[in-house]
């Protein structure tokens, strides 16, 4: 039969703020909008959409489960491959992003740091070490 997942082709992070968020992601983030209206916007990562749902508006997309509080604690975190971490750290800081930590260098192999968007999910920025 196959295996049921291909990949994974879009995230839909739930916000309370969407013109916040939306604009973070536009502004900072500098992603590309590919869609928008009223409860969502949508950016293109590679090739990956990032859907940020208005959190109200969630409740059709998942019923019967429930919207988490943002205050509940972090569940995931989404990692964006970068060739420099530390250039890529120095401009989201240019742009009022502040980190939750790093850059430091992970056990694995990888250089990292971490940083939140306006409706508190986390974003780590990875870059693979040479001599690992």
């Amino acid at each position: 039969m196959g295996t049921l997942a291909r990949g994974v082709s879009t995230i839909t992070l739930f916000v309370e703020d969407l013109g916040t968020c939306r604009d973070f992601y536009r502004d900072a983030l500098e992603l590309p909008l590919v869609f928008e209206d009223a409860e969502s916007a949508v950016f293109k990562v590679g090739d990956l959409l990032v859907n940020l749902l208005d959190a109200a508006a969630s409740r059709e997309l998942i019923e019967p489960a429930g919207t988490a509080d943002p205050s509940s604690g972090n569940r995931f975190v989404l990692t964006v491959p970068v060739a420099d971490v530390d250039g890529a750290c120095r401009e989201l800081g240019a742009r009022g992003v502040d980190l939750l930590n790093g850059p430091m260098d992970r056990p694995w192999g990888v250089r990292t740091a971490s940083f939140t968007h306006p409706a508190g999910h986390i974003w780590e920025l990875a870059q693979e070490l040479t001599g690992s």
